[in-house]
């Protein structure tokens, strides 16, 4: 791997459509393999058209490694203090590599410099059983200094994707303090 960099992408990168479908494709690539059996079969994570408004809403950051994307993550403020990022995703053949960590570091600093002090995001855990991937995301995210501040259900937030659920999840919020 070479010189990893992250960037927020301008909002005229939405029009560029082979980029906006190549990030949907990574996400739900990524969310296919990490949340293999949480929903039902067909379910997809994102679709370009969301990944480009997204983009032109300001809030699509992207790691490159010698120019190609191998990752990307979404960035928003939730409120006036706390800022929050999702869709992350690294590209399989990089992973380990410090793609991830880059890139919340990235939302973090981002938020931070915004003027938030918290920084947030939600996890999709199953209820009756113990998801590889999910686990290791738990522990990460328990590693680089995230807490568990509220455990529920997704249709609270979401209802409109309970229905798509394979399998009995709760819904978990995290925070940590910038």
């Amino acid at each position: 791997m070479g010189e990893l960099s992250v960037e927020l992408l301008g909002p005229a990168a939405a029009g560029d459509a082979g980029l906006v479908e190549a990030l949907a494709a990574l996400v739900n690539e990524v969310y296919a393999d990490s949340e293999t059996g949480l929903w039902l079969d067909g379910a997809s994570r994102t679709s370009a058209a969301e990944i480009a408004g997204f983009v032109r809403a300001g809030e699509i950051a992207v790691a490159r490694d010698e120019g190609r994307t191998v990752g990307c993550v979404r960035i928003q403020r939730w409120d006036d203090a706390t800022g929050e990022f999702g869709l992350l995703a690294a590209d399989p053949d990089h992973r380990g590599s410090g793609v991830g960590r880059a890139l919340v570091r990235f939302a973090e600093d981002r938020s931070r410099d915004e003027g938030r002090t918290t920084m947030r995001l939600e996890l999709l855990v199953p209820r009756t059983w113990t998801h590889p991937a999910k686990a290791f995301l738990a522990q990460w995210y328990e590693h680089i200094g995230y807490r568990v501040v509220r455990r529920g259900t997704i249709d609270e937030d979401y209802p409109h994707l309970a229905p798509l659920l394979a399998t009995p999840c709760d819904f978990l919020v995290w925070h940590k303090p910038l």
